[in-house]
């Protein structure tokens, strides 16, 4: 079909919304970037996989492989480093292997990154977006800890693998207990199932400090090195945004992204490159700063109170 998947009167309401982000982030006087979609690096994250391309032109007769960004996030941090202020974009993001109801591969991604924030300062922030745009109250907060032991009864900071998996069999789930091992991906279910359903169906809820095992880009906390200063936005089902007090360290970030690659060939995936450019950053010396990704799609997918996101957007990838 040749027609759009929203309606106009969507894409106006669309329009509008955004005009409503951009006015938020200039009057705190927050500097709008645009960074490149394709880069010459991509994510270790096991659990993303990116759209790769080929290059050949001056200076790469022999081609060089480019893929299409999973989110700003390497490059923006480079513009952090060379003394950008605080920054945030609007802009597409790409990442393979994912459609749905809350997923299409290209999406847009409202990212930003506030120079002397911690985590807890940039969720007051986000709380006062969600409160102009959805029209919501103060929003909820509770720790990973607590959260999951309300929903699951079992504390994430202290169990083991065997506990999770005798998790899944008394909530039906006894055949992924059989054939899952990894304690994160076992974690990560049963969040996914038992805690999500149960936390912002009134007002958002933010979720704050992750186990240490899921820091991700996050530094590990001062006082307890369990737990990672890393936190979710969830709202009426839909997972929001995810933001960190961000990590400076590169050696710590290398090694990270060193994991995230033995991960992967221990998934039967290839190891991915690692961007070298983000490294050499925050080796020079990256501000103390926490950032955010939100799902610009979803934001809008609340506010008009639609089913799926292909409504919210002009041509989903079934009409591309």
């Amino acid at each position: 079909m040749w027609q759009p998947n929203a309606s106009i009167t969507a894409l106006r309401q669309r329009a509008a919304i955004v005009k409503t982000i951009r006015c938020f982030f200039e009057n705190r006087a927050v500097l709008e970037v645009e960074t490149p979609n394709l880069s010459q690096a991509t994510v270790t994250d096991q659990h993303l996989a990116s759209f790769a391309t080929e290059f050949v032109g001056p200076g790469f007769a022999q081609g060089q492989t480019l893929y299409l960004q999973t989110s700003p996030e390497y490059a923006m941090k480079r513009l952090l480093a060379q003394g950008s202020g605080c920054i945030y974009q609007i802009g597409k993001a790409f990442r393979n292997e994912e459609s749905g109801r809350f997923h299409n591969p290209e999406f847009t991604l409202l990212e930003w990154y506030r120079v002397g924030f911690d985590h807890f300062k940039l969720m007051d922030e986000v709380d006062e977006l969600l409160q102009l745009v959805l029209e919501t109250r103060k929003a909820d907060r509770y720790s990973y800890q607590s959260a999951f032991m309300t929903h699951v009864g079992i504390d994430p900071l202290d169990t083991n693998v065997e506990a999770l998996q005798q998790a899944l069999v008394e909530h039906g789930m006894g055949d992924i207990a059989q054939i899952e091992s990894c304690e994160d991906t076992l974690m990560q279910l049963l969040f996914s199932q038992l805690v999500e359903p149960n936390i912002g169906q009134q007002v958002p809820c933010f979720i704050y400090h992750f186990p240490a095992s899921q820091a991700a880009l996050a530094k590990i906390h001062g006082q307890d090195n369990r737990v990672a200063e890393r936190f979710e936005v969830y709202f009426k089902g839909i997972e929001l945004a995810n933001g960190f007090h961000e990590l400076t360290d590169a050696q710590e970030q290398l090694a990270r992204f060193e994991r995230d690659n033995v991960k992967r060939l221990a998934d039967s995936k290839a190891a991915n490159s690692i961007d070298r450019h983000l490294i050499d950053a925050l080796n020079h010396g990256m501000p103390d700063c926490a950032g955010v990704a939100l799902g610009i799609d979803r934001l809008i997918m609340l506010a008009l109170a639609v089913d799926s996101i292909d409504q919210v957007l002009s041509f989903a990838i079934e009409r591309a």
